[in-house]
């Protein structure tokens, strides 16, 4: 039997650093929204697609994991599966999922200069895998990258309770994620503010625990900031 290949696969190896977005053939914006489930994620990305609809923006509304057929099974997978995933298992096909959703929905979108609105990104695989896992952030930093072939928001918003008040605002049945206990979901709120606090112009944190109103003012403002930086508007 011939030798076997030493594969160096850590995420300094150089094709990875210099995976970096193209941003050539876009036009639109990407706004992502993120944080532990409970604390309003869809419903202010339904309001936030609204309100850019309003100020005359064409909006495409996704979720990662989902938004396309295929995605839609690995998401089934992912929620809904009774058994233990490895959790490189889990990461990886969170990010097959996005993969697709990024170049089936995303990338056309932005490049037709619509306004992306998506339901959780990279920065959910970082938090949950990773800070929480047990995997580390670096390689998942750079492994999302590939994943959504270089492209990044142009801002993400964490919306943060407690990990106890959320659990309590969802109520209703759980998915396999929502399921995990209590200290898990501690470590995805601690790791959601540790990146935050590392990337404060990419991830802006907004306290969830006012009205749906206020909440949505608070996004609007954000996302006002970077139409004006980037459209003048």
């Amino acid at each position: 039997m011939g030798a076997v290949a030493n594969f160096d696969l850590k995420p300094s190896c150089k094709w990875l650093r210099k995976f970096k977005p193209d941003r050539s053939m876009q036009h639109g914006l990407l706004f992502s929204l993120d944080g532990l489930d409970g604390t309003g994620k869809s419903t202010q990305c339904r309001l936030l697609a609204e309100w850019l609809r309003s100020q005359g923006h064409s909006v495409t509304p996704c979720k990662d994991p989902g938004g396309t057929q295929a995605g839609d099974v690995i998401r089934s997978l992912l929620l809904d599966h009774r058994g233990d995933l490895n959790v490189a298992c889990e990461a990886l096909l969170f990010m097959a999922s996005r993969a697709q959703l990024v170049a089936e929905v995303i990338k056309p979108a932005l490049a037709a200069g619509n306004m992306v609105v998506c339901d959780r990104f990279v920065l959910a695989n970082v938090v949950y895998q990773g800070h929480a896992g047990g995997l580390d952030p670096a390689w998942l930093w750079q492994w999302g990258r590939f994943s959504s072939d270089g492209l990044e928001p142009d801002l993400t918003i964490v919306l943060d309770l407690p990990a106890e008040m959320a659990r309590q605002r969802k109520g209703g049945p759980t998915d396999r994620m929502e399921r995990r206990d209590h200290e898990f979901h501690e470590r995805v709120r601690a790791g959601f503010l540790a990146e935050a606090a590392r990337q404060p112009d990419a991830i802006r944190v907004i306290d969830a625990n006012a009205s749906v109103d206020a909440v949505q003012e608070r996004i609007r403002q954000e996302v006002s900031r970077v139409l004006a930086a980037n459209l003048g508007a």
